[in-house]
């Protein structure tokens, strides 16, 4: 396996990939809205295909 496709995101990456501020995802995490993260000693990590397929969930169809 590629090492890029194993490398667990950081929060402050994730924050950059979506354009959101870290304290919302923070929120989200604290509500369970977010998503699924490690927690990894103090620290949260997040795996790219978690966070493509909760993107996933959350695809706007415009109605005509």
């Amino acid at each position: 396996m590629p090492e890029e496709l194993g490398r667990l995101l950081t929060i402050v990456e994730l924050s950059d990939m979506l354009g959101i501020p870290v304290d919302t995802l923070y929120g989200w995490r604290q509500r369970g809205e977010g998503p699924q993260g490690y927690r990894i000693g103090r620290h949260v990590r997040y795996r790219r295909s978690a966070v493509e397929a909760w993107l996933e969930g959350r695809l706007d169809q415009a109605r005509s």
